[in-house]
C-alpha cells in the first residue's frame, strides 16, 4: 500500500520538484499540495495523510508552529533552505530534515528512513507483490531491491556491494553505515565493520564467523554482542 503524502511549500519550483520525486518512488502517493500552512491545516481536516513534506520558513505561519498545532500529526519530513531550523525540526520528531536543494537520492534516503521506522510493523511497510523493498542508486539508476533478496552487504572502501539471491550483485558508491541506516533492524544485523547480513539467511555461526548461502562471513570482535540477535534464548554458539 502506498503512503499518502501532503506537500506544503510556498515556492512553486519546490512543489514541482517534490511532486516529481514522489512519482519516481513507486511507494508514495500524492494526496495534495498546499502553498502555506493554513491551507494545509484546512486540507488535513478533510483528507488524512500518512506523511507531510513540510517547508519551515513560510508566510503567515511557520511550518514548525503548524506541526505543533496538530493534535495527531502524521509522519513528517522537513524541507528547508535554512539549516538553522534542523535542530528544532528533529525536536518535533521529524523523520528527516532535507536541506534545499536536495537530490533525488537524498530524498529517497529520507523515505527509506520512514520505511525503517515502519519496519516494526510489517503491514505498514511499502510493499509490492513480492514484499517490502527499498531503492538504491546504481549506475545512475534507482534500482528496486526486495528485502528478502538480500543475503549480505559488503563494504569495498568507498563502495558497497549487495549480494542477492540468484541475481547479480549490486555495487554502489555509498558507505556501509548509510546502508545500515536504511535496512530494518529486525531483519538485518551488522556483524563486522565490512559486513551486514540478513538474519533470515543465516544457516550456522560460531563466535568468529557466520554462514549464509554457502558463504562464510567473519564476525568482528566489536560486533560479537550482536550474536544474541541470532540465537534463541538460552542457546550458545560454538566456540
Amino acid at each position: 500500500m502506498k503512503l499518502k503524502c501532503l506537500i506544503v511549500d510556498d515556492e512553486p519550483p519546490a512543489l514541482s520538484i517534490l511532486q516529481s520525486y514522489l512519482e519516481g518512488t513507486g511507494t508514495l502517493e500524492l494526496a495534495g499540495a498546499c502553498n502555506n500552512a493554513v491551507e494545509a491545516m484546512q486540507f488535513l481536516e478533510q483528507h488524512p495523510v500518512d506523511l507531510i513534506f513540510l517547508d519551515i520558513h513560510m508566510p503567515r505561519l511557520l511550518g514548525t508552529a503548524f506541526i505543533r498545532s496538530l493534535r495527531h500529526p502524521p509522519k513528517l519530513i522537513f524541507t528547508s533552505a535554512h539549516k538553522d531550523y534542523a535542530l528544532e525540526g528533529f525536536e518535533l520528531d521529524a523523520v528527516d530534515f532535507l536541506l534545499k536543494p536536495f537530490s533525488f537520492e537524498r530524498f529517497l534516503r529520507a523515505v527509506n528512513k520512514l520505511t525503517g521506522i515502519n519496519a516494526s510493523h510489517p503491514q505498514e511497510m511499502p510493499e509490492c507483490s513480492h514484499g517490502p523493498f527499498l531503492y538504491f542508486r546504481v549506475d545512475r539508476k534507482m534500482v528496486k531491491v526486495h528485502l528478502d533478496e538480500i543475503v549480505y552487504v559488503e563494504s569495498l572502501k568507498d563502495y558497497c556491494r549487495i549480494i542477492r539471491v540468484d541475481q547479480k550483485p549490486l555495487v554502489m558508491k555509498k558507505p556501509i553505515s548509510a546502508i545500515e541506516e536504511m535496512l530494518p533492524a529486525h531483519l538485518f544485523v551488522r556483524v563486522h565493520r565490512s559486513f551486514i547480513i540478513s538474519i533470515l539467511k543465516v544457516t550456522a555461526f560460531t563466535h568468529t564467523e557466520v554462514e549464509l548461502s554457502g558463504q562464510e562471513i567473519p564476525i568482528g570482535k566489536l560486533y560479537r554482542h550482536q550474536l544474541t540477535r541470532l540465537t534463541p534464548a538460552g542457546s550458545k554458539p560454538s566456540e
